[in-house]
């Protein structure tokens, strides 16, 4: 992995003793992850010249080159990943991979499922709304922990020790921490803020995300938060903007719709028990914002998870 490859072996990785040799399960826009029966992650070295329209996956996406450029297109921004750079997709981004005739890659796909029910993650989360390209210049406080990170995850994935599972979750909380330290200690999050007070406003912002992932569902609006945080609505917008890159609405609708994902797992949940539950005030809206982010109708998502999860336990 990165430029430390040329010290690495990772021939070990490559064809036959690769985790995944096939091609990806690309269902129009959604990628159905072929995780191990009960495994949450899925590693392998990829070599294949094989580029990929835009989809989705409810798993973290990291892509590390090795040999040759790799290319990602996601909201309208085209990230070109040089060997030693690291990139991350979060859930639910539609995403294109554009590979070069030649090269390597490792390729992780994440359930992160669980850490993002830990208490204090929405502040996270609010990072990894957007892929992240990690290099070198960009993350100089962290690069070199967060590529040994992934090395120990992929080394303990490809030994598959007795405790490989809890192993790699912990090393994925680790690296997610780190991210969020850095942007806390490196990042001048509010510039027109005074120093003194910049770690005061992190914490309020941090306490505001925790709010909206515990109150998403319900009839809140950006008048009301910002009168919780203490601030005018228009200053909370803007350092809300500034915090998240997101608008306090739009950030709201990302939540929702991935309250909506879960809820769409239970097949006892008709489409509107689920648009109400995840805090859309009607059916309308709820299928014309799901369709806009996840290219196909809350229906359609559930017809494909669903039959993935029948093939699954037929096994």
């Amino acid at each position: 992995m990165a430029n430390n490859t040329n010290n690495e072996n990772i021939q070990q990785y490559n064809h036959v003793n690769s985790d995944y040799l096939g091609f990806r399960n690309m269902q129009d826009t959604q990628e159905v992850v072929q995780f191990h029966d009960s495994s949450l992650h899925r590693i392998w070295l990829n070599d294949l010249p094989v580029s990929y329209s835009a989809h989705w996956h409810s798993a973290v996406e990291i892509i590390v080159p090795v040999e040759n450029y790799y290319d990602v297109a996601a909201g309208n921004v085209l990230y070109h990943v040089e060997p030693g750079n690291i990139i991350i997709i979060p859930p639910g981004e539609l995403h294109e991979l554009k590979a070069p005739p030649e090269g390597k890659r490792f390729v992780f796909l994440m359930n992160i499922s669980l850490i993002s029910r830990l208490k204090g993650f929405a502040g996270i989360q609010a990072l990894l709304a957007r892929p992240l390209l990690i290099t070198k210049e960009n993350y100089s406080h962290i690069y070199e922990d967060i590529y040994e990170i992934l090395v120990q995850i992929r080394n303990e994935y490809f030994q598959n020790s007795e405790f490989a599972e809890l192993i790699i979750q912990a090393k994925l909380l680790e690296l997610f921490i780190k991210i969020g330290e850095n942007k806390v200690n490196t990042d001048e999050l509010f510039p027109a803020v005074r120093p003194y007070k910049q770690k005061e406003y992190v914490q309020k912002f941090n306490q505001t995300l925790e709010y909206i992932d515990s109150h998403y569902m319900e009839d809140i609006s950006l008048e009301s938060v910002a009168f919780q945080a203490g601030f005018s609505k228009f200053h909370f917008s803007r350092l809300f903007k500034q915090y998240t890159d997101y608008t306090f609405c739009d950030y709201l609708c990302y939540r929702r719709i991935k309250a909506a994902e879960e809820l769409l797992a239970i097949p006892d949940f008709s489409i509107t028990d689920v648009a109400m539950q995840a805090g859309f005030s009607s059916i309308s809206t709820f299928n014309r914002l799901f369709k806009q982010q996840k290219g196909c109708s809350p229906s359609e998502y559930r017809s494909k998870n669903n039959r993935y999860t029948v093939k699954r336990s037929a096994k």
